[in-house]
């Protein structure tokens, strides 16, 4: 952004400080705007602490478009580790996937023949090659094919939103975490004027950015909008290791596995999440995916289930993110997207960017929240 072409957007709330917010409010606080986060609980202790926190553009080949944000995403993420450097959140150590039936691998290697073809990094090894080269606690077949996205990486959601939080704060942004948007205020011509909030006080303001992940919907009907979210719940557990055996992001057959630190390791998988609705309880579900686990990685087989939690994934109606200025609302923005991992930082240049100059990005034309009827 030139310096020159911004223009001052008054006050400007944040509504949501997991890492899409954050990235968000990060931009806005460095060129100038005066910046409000609030959040419900505690910044990055929502969604962003309970995603399997891969960023990757190799599972996003629905729609080119949805692809190209993601790569841009990607790239946005290497930026941002060169800024403010990657210790703690950063971790760009690739991606292993593979297969356990035929149909299945045949598709795993179309997608990244299809990839390949459209310049992402996509590598074929044998089962054998991963143990002795990237992995070897793993135990999977050792004719099997294993595709390797070198360019893939995981994030500590938590930590990362932490730092740009930290950063915005200490050049002028102010927090109010624990605290709820209930009302928002507009003009006669729907302009945001105020927001109110559940500890009794009342802010003016200018812009607001719904960054508010599974509660998106809420704040959009504030404003007398409809945004259509998706219901889907998901289930995460994290276990306790003395050691971790494991050194990237995989996708498993039946089970998803990465690093989360020391000392632990975060599970994930969607036939799991399938057994939600069921009624089963979390503590069960926890246990079914430490045996899927176990049976790729037998070390973790003895790991303490330490942390297990059902949150909803901030999805819109059809799959795709929600993000810039509604225009029936003047100075209301969305930044509501699944992926939000991958796409914060390069939503958070671009929404900031829009807001600033009034300046509409062609790579986020696909994803306008117009196209969902007021």
């Amino acid at each position: 952004m030139e310096a020159g072409s911004l223009r001052r957007p008054g006050r400007v709330a944040v509504i949501g400080v997991g890492v899409i917010g954050a990235c968000v409010g990060r931009h806005l606080s460095r060129h100038g705007a005066e910046v409000i986060f609030i959040d419900a609980g505690r910044p990055g202790e929502g969604v962003t602490n309970w995603s399997f926190s891969w960023a990757n553009a190799s599972n996003k080949t629905a729609r080119k478009s949805y692809f190209d944000l993601n790569v841009a995403g990607m790239a946005a993420h290497r930026e941002l580790a060169r800024a403010i450097g990657p210790d703690s959140w950063w971790y760009p150590h690739g991606h292993l996937r593979w297969a356990d039936d035929p149909a299945a691998e045949a598709k795993l290697l179309e997608t990244a023949g299809l990839l390949a073809g459209w310049g992402y990094r996509a590598e074929v090894h044998t089962g054998a090659e991963v143990r002795r080269r990237l992995e070897p606690a793993l135990t999977v077949p050792g004719e099997a094919p294993v595709v390797f996205y070198p360019d893939e990486a995981w994030v500590h959601g938590r930590h990362l939103v932490g730092r740009l939080v930290g950063r915005a704060v200490a050049s002028g942004a102010e927090l109010r975490s624990g605290i709820a948007v209930r009302d928002i205020g507009t003009g006669a011509d729907g302009s945001v004027r105020t927001l109110a909030l559940s500890d009794g006080s009342r802010l003016d303001v200018s812009t607001v950015v719904n960054a508010t992940g599974p509660d998106a919907s809420r704040i959009a009907a504030l404003i007398g909008r409809n945004l259509p979210m998706r219901r889907e719940p998901g289930v995460v557990t994290r276990l306790g290791c003395a050691q971790v055996p494991v050194h990237r992001a995989m996708h498993a057959p039946h089970i998803e596995i990465r690093p989360d630190g020391d000392g632990s390791v975060v599970l994930h998988s969607r036939e799991t999440d399938a057994l939600i609705d069921t009624g089963e309880e979390p503590a069960e579900l926890a246990r079914l995916l430490r045996q899927a686990a176990r049976r790729v990685v037998p070390e973790l087989g003895n790991a303490r289930i330490a942390q297990t939690r059902v949150a909803f994934r901030p999805i819109p109606g059809d799959g795709f993110p929600s993000v810039g200025a509604v225009p029936s609302a003047p100075g209301y923005y969305e930044a509501v997207s699944h992926s939000g991992i991958t796409l914060g930082p390069v939503i958070g240049r671009l929404l900031a960017s829009e807001i600033l100059s009034g300046e509409r990005d062609e790579m986020l034309a696909d994803f306008r929240p117009e196209r969902f009827p007021r």
